[in-house]
């Protein structure tokens, strides 16, 4: 790793001094002149491009850096009162969350593009390419001959080597984001790269160190401008690379450049790229253990997809199988396919348990029997559902001409729910099950004031339900089996439904900020949980629930039949970070990885935190400036969150191998 680069722009940000803030108030010119939102895109980019000012630092062969540090938008809060009152806008109405083909452009240049871009996408050409002429400029000034050698070649035509190649992406990518485009992801990139580096290595361009330094080079470029791309958090900015997988024959596809990502990234200890693995049944355990001194580290990555249930999952909601198999993940963990997706995979999300304390307060006064209770849920859950897909129509969202360019076709246009608060849910029923129906101890009058007073005056109750109930995670049929059915009536609710674009509705198991958002939007619930505590993040357990170690986690949240709620939604398993002092203990959890793998579920992620530390660290941020942590789908420097959300990390489960 070259220290002085990571000095540089990540310990010193000395970068910073370079960023001016855009000063031209774009959104009232644009309004004045009455243009339309297409040249108002393109005009943007056009202009923002040509007020970057060009910096290289000595060491650094990537370059591209953000100088100009706010964009300014291209419609005024008056405009987009106006189109928010005759649509409805997704987030903050730009394109966000997809993963575009970088291999084509990459391997032809864009000017072989040009003969098939409209004019607003040759205008987006011309001014990327301006600005990096002018970055060789620079670069020919300065006496770095070799970054002037890569930017005579591109981005005007294809990469020849690996230098060009990522060089090629850096420009792509750093251009999505200044058109307004967020969360952009990564893809594949072991495998649209590896032939670049193939032929490096085999020529003798690199040895494997030197195209290890490179590939370190290249992942500190994602770490430049971070910090200005949109997000709930410092951190949650998409930039979700993924390693390994199948091709369309089966074949695992893990590769040396997949390896040395694995290393970059565990020599970098940084937060960008985020690192996906895709694996299978046929993954040696070899590759879980490489993987998993990552996490020993504490990165809280790479977060692990299991191709063995996704493909096949993608395939039965309409995905041709040889998208299906080169599927990637969003900003978080959403299955997405590249360069033809055009899914809006985070659209809603439905509170499950708001959707059964309804059907409780509606059910129990006077319902008999729990299966009734059930079909209450059931019923509730299509209701809420119904609801979501409603509000989701008549869509609007801006231009994305250079975002375009890397996309041949907009092949799916589907849409992804979160179901949130699985175990909350499930608890809860499992409680009402064995309290008020089985044993009849305690009374639906009674139960519903506890909960419509937060328990204040009833703590036995709280404590019962809270710590003696049946819970999903301990792997209890009781509670296990209710979420099944919780999932079955989730996934059937979207089952067959079609929004305006033809495309269907994946249900799915993450919950993004609604384990925070959702709780203060309910009460108190039957499983014992008070008003304003947080649910479980993902597909996980309650904070509270009393589990003996990983092993039950994973028996009970792979009961479910995930393959129907697959818009993606990991398991997410804390681990005490004083157990990776062992190469004993470490093998021990990759091995539970592998275990979790084998035993159906579709996504996980680990954590290796130190409650102590973290503890120290909300009192002394100054001292922790690098502590990082997984929040949901990404992981975060922990002193630049905010309280809640650091909180919530130390609250959940630590657990031991």
């Amino acid at each position: 790793m070259n220290s002085t680069l990571y000095n540089y722009y990540v310990i010193d940000k000395a970068h910073h001094a370079f960023r001016e803030p855009c000063k031209i108030d774009l959104s009232t010119e644009f309004s004045s002149k009455g243009l339309s939102p297409e040249e108002r895109v393109c005009q943007r980019l056009e202009r923002l491009l040509a007020l970057e000012v060009p910096h290289i630092h000595p060491d650094e062969k990537i370059v591209l850096m953000r100088t100009v540090a706010t964009i300014p938008d291209c419609f005024t809060s008056d405009e987009w009162a106006q189109i928010k009152s005759k649509h409805y806008i997704h987030e903050n109405g730009y394109v966000s969350n997809l993963c575009p083909d970088y291999e084509k452009t990459i391997k032809l240049g864009l000017l072989a593009r040009l003969d098939e871009c409209n004019d607003y996408q040759k205008r987006a050409i011309n001014a990327i390419i301006s600005l990096c002429d002018r970055y060789k400029d620079e670069a020919v000034k300065l006496g770095r001959t070799d970054v002037a050698a890569t930017l005579e070649r591109v981005p005007r035509y294809g990469a020849r080597n690996l230098v060009e190649a990522l060089q090629f992406f850096r420009i792509l990518h750093y251009t999505l984001w200044i058109e307004g485009e967020y969360h952009n992801t990564v893809g594949r990139f072991d495998q649209f790269m590896y032939p670049y580096f193939k032929q490096d290595i085999d020529n003798g361009t690199h040895t494997l160190d030197s195209a290890l330094e490179l590939i370190e080079d290249f992942f500190l470029s994602f770490n430049k401008d971070s910090d200005l791309y949109m997000g709930v958090q410092q951190g949650d900015n998409g930039q979700s690379l993924v390693l390994g997988g199948t091709d369309i024959d089966g074949n695992d596809c893990f590769n040396e450049l997949s390896d040395i990502c694995l290393t970059a990234s565990k020599n970098l200890k940084l937060i960008d790229p985020k690192i996906n693995l895709r694996v299978s049944s046929k993954t040696p355990i070899e590759i879980y253990e490489r993987a998993t001194g990552l996490t020993k580290v504490g990165l809280g990555f790479p977060q692990y997809e299991n191709d063995d249930v996704v493909i096949p999952a993608l395939e039965k909601l309409g995905y041709a199988k040889e998208d299906a198999v080169n599927y990637v993940v969003a900003a978080c963990w959403e299955f997405i396919i590249p360069g033809v997706g055009n899914d809006i995979a985070n659209i809603g999300a439905l509170n499950l348990p708001l959707s059964v304390d309804r059907a409780v307060r509606r059910y129990l006064p006077n319902g008999e029997s729990f299966d009734g209770l059930m079909n209450a849920v059931d019923d509730q859950i299509k209701r809420d559902c119904e609801k979501i897909m409603n509000e989701k129509e008549n869509i609007w969202i801006a231009p994305s001409h250079f975002m375009d360019i890397l996309r041949d076709d907009k092949k799916y246009n589907n849409y992804g729910i979160h179901g949130c608060g699985i175990a909350c849910a499930a608890d809860s029923l499992a409680a009402i099950k064995k309290y008020v129906y089985d044993e009849k101890s305690v009374s639906p009058e009674k139960l519903i004031t506890a909960l419509d007073t937060d328990f204040a005056n009833d703590p036995e109750l709280m404590h019962k339900l809270r710590f003696e109930a049946p819970k999903m995670g301990t792997n209890d049929d009781a509670a296990d089996s209710i979420a099944c059915k919780i999932m079955d009536s989730f996934a059937d609710a979207l089952e067959g439904r079609k929004n305006e674009f033809g495309g269907v509705w994946r249900a799915g198991t993450g919950t993004a900020m609604f384990y925070l958002w959702f709780a203060d939007v309910i009460g108190a619930t039957a499983d014992g949980r008070r008003k304003g505590e947080p649910l479980g993040t993902n597909y996980s357990p309650n904070l509270f629930t009393k589990i003996d170690g990983p092993i039950s986690v994973i028996q009970s949240f792979t009961k479910p039949n995930v393959s129907r709620t697959i818009n993606g939604g990991p398991l997410t398993l804390e681990f005490a970070s004083g157990i990776f002092n062992s190469d004993e203990n470490t093998k021990k959890v990759a091995s539970l990885i592998r275990f979790f793998v084998l035993n159906g579920g579709h996504q996980l992620q680990l954590n290796a935190v130190n409650l102590e530390k973290m503890k120290d660290a909300q009192l002394h941020p100054e001292l922790y400036k690098q502590l990082v942590v997984r929040i949901w789908g990404w992981s975060a420097y922990f002193v630049e969150l905010d309280k809640p959300y650091q909180d919530h990390v130390m609250a959940r489960q630590e657990y031991s191998v």
